[in-house]
């Protein structure tokens, strides 16, 4: 501070310095590559007027290989508090254009500042990222930065939501707070999440690959599942986070927000009843039977590009939020495999966790046969599924809208595994197998000996389905609570949700479950 300058124009200075980042030359560079910059990132997420900047002072400590003379208020991270939709959460943004947004001893006290408040005020923590990674200089101290953001990562799972946008580099040991968050959405072209680079890949294994091929956006949408969602730019992205918020509480202690719906709770689909081909080998989307049944509108699919065989996502339901968990007959059958019972089973836990009612469409012939799918461990991570609904105390509906094979039918949701409402539609087959498969295997012999075999087996099969390949046998025990037109879904489940709303479920005294990770 100058001797002519008051205690007040030092601060609206050191205020104005604090905004500028890397400099001009750097943010046009940031510009050029179609990126925004951390703040103006955070300036399009949040409400207007509403975030208020925590620890705009900050500088590294580092006084090794000259940065004792390259102090950048900040240090590469702006942190705060703010608004989405007026309710509130704390926030950081990574800014790339001070020291390639690399990560130093204190730009890790700066996240984990917010992070322990999110958790002291009970509200979500949503982090956008834009690193080169540990900030070399530091050695150690800046691994044990990350170190001490992992370990909040862990202590607010489950207990506050956490949001992870990447919006550009995100390597090494980086990827693991987002990994451990519960939502990671990556922009198209100027992202990317590897554990190592190119250049590396390149030594050890003697392929060439680029970061866009090796972790971009399509990459773990499509192939890993590691991204949530992807967006075609950073606006796409904020907006994007913006419409998630919406459907999220603030912590495990609240529910989600309401949004009194237009959409009557009354409202019957004549569609429903003609959805489904009488050909039972014949697919349909059941992207068309969620839309016809939630708000008009409102759903949101998670992981839409990844295992494609199962559909999760959020939706409204007379107003309220509920996590879909549905079987998609137009991939693979809707059959289940390794891919898809873990994309199920991550989705299933972060609904119990939040308090956000589960609605499973179930059409499923079984799981997915052959030796990638055992030799990939298909026992372990289809228990993850199972694992995922019995652990759910949240209210569980189930609508089984076509077939319910095998142990498929017991994984999705089933009274035995404690649904609280289970439907079928009038079509619906729940049965240990297909028809004609469990008429070779029964009648086997007396098919083997007839005179016309494939006669004896068109009978026998056609007997089994009018015995079993129905919904009233497992109506019969109460394992079905009942069978509905499928028109009437809609009113049917929203009557069903409202009195299940004061739910309450007690489940044995345990330290934590063991899930077969």
């Amino acid at each position: 501070m100058s001797k002519t300058e008051t205690p007040t124009e030092r601060l609206h200075r050191m205020r104005e310095a604090s905004l500028a980042g890397g400099g001009e030359r750097r943010i046009e560079v940031q510009h050029k590559k179609g990126k925004l910059t951390a703040r103006e990132r955070v300036e399009l997420l949040v409400d207007e007027g509403s975030f208020v900047e925590m620890d705009r002072f900050v500088v590294h400590r580092c006084r090794d290989f000259g940065m004792e003379s390259q102090r950048i208020l900040g240090d590469g991270v702006v942190t705060g508090h703010a608004r989405i939709d007026g309710r509130p959460f704390y926030l950081y943004s990574q800014d790339f254009t001070v020291f390639g947004g690399s990560l130093s001893e204190t730009h890790a006290e700066k996240i984990c500042k917010v992070m322990d408040m999110a958790l002291k005020v009970g509200v979500p923590i949503i982090g956008l990222n834009d690193s080169g990674g540990a900030r070399i200089q530091e050695g150690v101290r800046s691994l044990g930065g990350y170190a001490e953001i992992f370990w909040r990562n862990t202590q607010a799972s489950g207990v506050v939501p956490q949001i992870s946008a990447i919006m550009g580099p995100c390597a090494g040991g980086a990827v693991y707070s987002p990994a451990i968050t519960d939502f990671i959405c990556m922009v198209e072209g100027t992202s990317y999440m590897h554990i190592t680079g190119p250049d590396v890949v390149k030594t050890v294994t003697h392929e060439e690959v680029t970061s866009e091929d090796l972790g971009g956006a399509s990459v773990h949408a499509s192939r890993s599942g590691v991204a949530s969602f992807t967006s075609p730019d950073d606006r796409a992205c904020l907006a994007h986070l913006r419409r998630l918020f919406g459907y999220l509480p603030l912590n495990n202690a609240e529910g989600a927000p309401f949004i009194p719906s237009d959409d009557p709770s009354d409202r019957t689909e004549e569609r429903l009843d003609t959805i489904v081909p009488e050909d039972p080998k014949k697919p349909y989307d059941m992207h068309e039977v969620i839309g016809l049944v939630v708000d008009e509108g409102s759903f949101l699919e998670v992981h839409e590009g990844y295992a494609q065989n199962i559909v999760v996502g959020f939706a409204r339901l007379g107003g309220h939020v509920i996590g879909v968990v549905a079987n998609q007959p137009a991939v693979l059958a809707g059959c289940l495999d390794i891919a898809a019972s873990i994309k199920g089973a991550r989705f299933i836990r972060f609904c119990d966790s939040f308090n956000i009612p589960l609605l499973t469409f179930e059409d499923v012939p079984g799981f997915l046969p052959g030796t990638e799918q055992e030799y990939g461990g298909i026992i372990l991570h289809g228990a993850k599924l199972l694992y995922a609904y019995c652990e759910a105390t949240v209210p569980k509906m189930t609508v089984i809208t076509r077939k319910a094979y095998g142990g498929a039918y017991d994984v999705m949701s089933s009274k035995h595994v404690r649904g609280d409402l289970n439907l079928a539609w009038p079509n619906a087959q729940i049965a240990v197998m297909g028809a004609a498969g469990a008429a070779r295997i029964i009648h086997r012999a007396e098919i083997r000996e007839a005179d016309d075999p494939a006669a004896m087996e068109a009978k026998r099969t056609e007997e089994y389905e009018e015995t079993f390949n129905n919904p009233y046998m497992a109506a019969e025990r109460g394992f079905i609570d009942d069978v509905i037109e499928a028109h009437d879904t809609r009113p049917t489940l929203i009557r069903g949700l409202e009195l299940l709303k004061t739910k309450v479920e007690v489940r044995p005294t345990r330290k934590h479950g063991n899930i077969p990770l």
